[in-house]
């Protein structure tokens, strides 16, 4: 059976590579007992791969029991995956089967694994490196042949760092993962996920479809979908409830889609109709770029004064130089630093005279190029020492070799 055949059967809609992918592994995996771990987003929906899983495995004709481990109280959830003796604990009216025992020589799919408390976790690492259990408040070791397919939203990796899921157990769960995509890496599947619960929720609620226009297909389109496609089912729902009218503009999409969010908005694509939350976002994006910019041209001139003051010798140029650098970093900092932001650092220089230098319009409107300032430097030097590179060199308190290279690179002549 192929991956179309297969998306028939089980209702899956979407042609992205990455859901093709999964479904291939899903397929390829099922006739083993290997333990699959299925891994993706809220709402991606990683319950139907287990059940592909199970129906496409020589356990079809088993039982296929899904726990839900994150909707289970701590307290109790030993006693629903393993069993209870009479009298194990307050309540515990009767023996009671667990949910290993009733799925035995079936599936059983854990979802929200990651959820597991640690005690819990131990005897599920038993059960799948022996096929052993034990009831709880009994002593008696039980055997069950279960194939077991896990799920979860959680980062596993970062779990395990924090303590919370034993390593161990995730590596023997992860047999072969299964990696589900984000609805935001299916753009190709977003409408047409719009249009089959469109059509779903107009036969239930008995009234037409309704329809996008072609602005509001662009906004589905760029929304990044965090609850992915179960938040894109649940608006579709509201969409087709609340409005009278069957067609709908981006006017009236928007009033669903929480743009609000600014984490989940993407980046401002080339269009005429821009909303306000759009003009927001993009001053977000450009006020993170400055940032940016600032701090590269900072660790820049700190990296160029480091080299002219640690010459071979250990020996720092002089005072001129020395403040000119300095002076540079005062400059351009103090424009572009808001009122919150702390000082710029005073670079000390070993001088023996003091130069005053006025912060006059004129400097301000000279070049601020690191490149310039260097050329300029290097030519004082030479001109200074006559042409003489060594001498040149200690002046400014770099090595030789450097000074011939920077010469070479700016194509200085002397």
């Amino acid at each position: 059976m192929n991956v179309q055949q297969i998306k028939q059967r089980f209702g899956i809609i979407g042609n992205a590579m990455g859901l093709n992918r999964a479904i291939d592994v899903a397929v390829q995996v099922a006739p083993t007992d290997l333990s699959v771990l299925i891994t993706g987003e809220s709402g991606t929906g990683k319950e139907v791969f287990p059940q592909i899983i199970h129906q496409y495995s020589a356990r079809k004709h088993g039982s296929y029991i899904a726990v839900n481990c994150g909707a289970i109280p701590e307290g109790t959830i030993d006693s629903e995956l393993f069993g209870h003796e009479k009298g194990a604990f307050t309540g515990a009216l009767a023996d009671r089967k667990g949910y290993f025992e009733e799925a035995n020589g079936g599936t059983i799919f854990l979802d929200e694994i990651g959820e597991l408390p640690l005690a819990t976790q131990v005897r599920l690492l038993r059960v799948l490196e022996a096929g052993e259990f034990m009831k709880v408040g009994s002593s008696k070791v039980l055997k069950t042949d279960v194939r077991v397919v896990a799920a979860t939203n959680v980062v596993m990796e970062k779990a395990i760092q924090e303590g919370k899921f034993r390593e161990d157990l995730y590596y023997r769960l992860s047999s072969v993962p299964i990696i589900i995509p984000p609805l935001r890496d299916r753009a190709d599947d977003i409408y047409l996920l719009f249009r089959k619960f469109a059509h779903d929720f107009a036969d239930r609620y008995r009234m037409p479809a309704v329809k996008l226009s072609n602005d509001a297909r662009e906004v589905l389109l760029r929304y990044r979908w965090p609850g992915n496609i179960r938040q894109l089912k649940n608006i579709t729902e509201q969409i087709s409830v609340i409005e009278q009218d069957r067609d709908i503009d981006a006017q009236k999409l928007t009033q669903y889609i929480p743009f609000h969010m600014g984490k989940n908005l993407p980046a401002i694509v080339d269009s005429t109709k821009k909303t306000s939350s759009d003009f927001s976002t993009e001053r977000e994006i450009l006020y993170k770029v400055l940032f940016d910019m600032k701090k590269d041209m900072n660790d820049l001139k700190k990296l160029v004064l480091e080299m002219l003051q640690e010459g071979p010798e250990g020996g720092n140029f002089q005072t001129d130089h020395a403040q000119i650098i300095q002076k540079l970093y005062q400059t351009t900092e103090g424009d572009i630093m808001s009122p919150t932001s702390k000082p710029p650092v005073t670079y000390p220089t070993n001088t023996h005279e003091e130069h005053a230098i006025q912060d006059t319009e004129e400097f301000i409107e000279e070049s601020l190029s690191l490149a310039d300032k260097e050329i300029e430097l290097i030519k004082k030097a030479l001109e200074k020492h006559s042409g003489k590179r060594k001498h040149a060199a200690q002046e400014l308190g770099i090595s030789e070799r450097t000074l011939y290279r920077k010469i070479k690179e700016y194509q200085i002549e002397g």
